[in-house]
């Protein structure tokens, strides 16, 4: 005789599934199935904190009348009387279900519904004898009939992955989830408010481009129809936003959606959140001074301090940030001298031994931005500004009146990735021009992430834009550091993933 083999769990699920549907078509056939005339008066988390401290003694006579409606997260279900738990979008409250306050039919559909299904309960509050606040239902009703069974209640959603394509359920089931993208509102907010209390002014820019600008990135390319012409999802908003400068707003931001064709990793996603800045007058120390400032601020209003966790391992916001140039910080991580870091021939050495190959037309200042990358950026993991850019990476920053190999740029880096990038605008628009024809002729030969030449752009700048600092904030590896998560899919409600089956 064999030994049946246990049912998979789709085929458990399957078998759920055609139950509560059985359940469903029952409801449907004695009226309306989905109602949506319920209002809740109440959500779970005001009333634990008005009434959680209190002693049952001091609640019931107050008579505290509720109306909750939720999700039905947990249920024990005994004989007169049963318990459940109801789940809205701010926490959890325990429901106590008899039969003589329901009356026999309304308990018995209760001792039926499902967990998943969405209640609306009616009640007054009391606490049990664990002394937990809870509702003593006089009227439940089911709003929506849930076909799907949740996760085991124990373990969740254990495969990351599904995690990210049903993040609806993930946000049901996982407590953490739904603190960490409040946390990223909560951020998200507070930075809007700094930006308008230091005078700036939201704006919207274009997210379809004729020429893509503002980063060296290869676009997403589109075809719009009634134009007949090629468009490009934006790589960036700053040609925008700098001609808006041009125009006579004087600071300006945008928090906006922005598309790369390229990689996808823990801290690469195609398309990512971004806020960019540009304030007239304002040159790249104004700006390494305002970037710490907003980024305490966001931790601040998101986690209560600028003292964060990440991995396990302190990053304090609230110390002054580190600078330093690209030459010293390869003297300080790399291992180098300080002529060694200004030496060609020590630079393609040191490249080598780290496997790297350099291009044999790298310049100086090249060779130091390609060791840069290789070796000193996964180190700076206390918030580093790094300052003094070549030009040749830097083909929109305003090049320095000292040394005109480099630029007023820098870029922030914390835990080892880049967070910010910004710099004292060119606004020689003959320079501009000169630099877009040099970018331009790298893709010619190959380069896709080169820039196009924008003529429009020259042309806004031959009208002349004031001295202006400009910033770009990756909002999402922003939210990486403030919630303490390993990936940019975490902190994505619905992240880019490859098509199922």
């Amino acid at each position: 005789m064999t030994t049946p083999l246990a049912p998979s769990p789709a085929a458990d699920d399957n078998l759920q599934i055609a139950e509560r549907r059985e359940k469903l078509a029952a409801i449907r056939a004695k009226g309306i199935a989905f109602p949506n005339d319920f209002k809740p008066t109440h959500h779970a988390l005001d009333l634990l904190r008005k009434y959680d401290a209190m002693e049952n003694a001091e609640l019931e006579p107050l008579a505290v009348k509720v109306a909750l409606g939720g999700r039905l997260m947990l249920k024990r279900v005994m004989g007169k009387a049963s318990f459940g738990t109801l789940q809205d979008s701010t926490g959890r409250l325990q429901l106590f279900v008899t039969r003589d306050a329901l009356g026999e039919d309304a308990y018995t559909a209760f001792k039926h519904w499902d967990l998943g299904d969405i209640l609306a309960a009616e009640g007054t509050l009391f606490k049990t004898k664990t002394d937990e606040l809870s509702v003593r239902v006089t009227h439940l009703r089911l709003l929506t009939k849930s076909l799907r069974p949740l996760p085991d209640k124990f373990h969740g959603m254990a495969d990351q992955e599904q995690k990210y394509r049903q993040r609806y359920v993930d946000l049901i089931t996982d407590e953490t989830a739904r603190a960490r993208f409040a946390a990223r509102s909560k951020a998200l907010s507070s930075i809007r408010q700094f930006m308008v209390e230091h005078h700036f002014m939201e704006v919207e820019t274009p997210m379809l481009h004729p020429i893509p600008g503002g980063a060296n990135a290869k676009p997403f390319v589109t075809h719009h129809n009634a134009l007949d012409q090629e468009m490009f999802l934006r790589i960036a908003p700053e040609l925008y936003l700098k001609r808006l400068i041009v125009g006579g707003f004087e600071r300006v931001f945008e928090i906006n959606r922005s598309f790369r064709n390229e990689g996808i990793s823990v801290r690469h996603n195609p398309e990512f959140t971004m806020m960019e800045f540009y304030a007239a007058y304002w040159n790249h120390h104004d700006l390494m001074d305002f970037t710490e400032q907003v980024l305490r601020h966001a931790a601040r209003h998101a986690t209560g301090s600028a003292t964060l966790t990440y991995g396990g391992k302190v990053v304090d916001l609230d110390v002054p940030f580190a600078r330093l140039t690209v030459r010293d910080s390869l003297v300080a991580h790399a291992g180098l001298s300080l002529e060694e870091a200004g030496d060609a021939a020590a630079l393609h050495a040191k490249l080598k031994s780290l496997g790297e190959e350099p291009p044999a037309h790298w310049t100086l200042a090249e060779l130091q931005f390609g060791l840069f990358e290789a070796a000193v950026e996964e180190k700076l993991w206390d918030p580093t500004f790094i300052i003094d850019y070549p030009i040749e990476v830097s083909p929109l920053a305003r090049a320095s009146d000292t040394d005109p190999s480099i630029t007023e740029r820098f870029e922030l880096f914390i835990t080892g990735r880049e967070y910010a990038n910004g710099f004292s605008e060119l606004n020689d628009a003959e320079d501009q021009a000169a630099r877009f024809q040099s970018q331009a002729a790298n893709k010619e030969a190959g380069d896709e992430e080169a820039m196009y030449y924008d003529a429009d752009f020259i042309r806004a700048l031959e009208y002349g834009m004031p001295p202006t600092g400009g910033c770009g904030i990756g909002i999402d590896r922003l939210m990486m550091l403030i919630t303490d998560s390993p990936s940019i899919r975490d902190v994505i409600l619905f992240p880019s993933l490859r098509k199922e089956g």
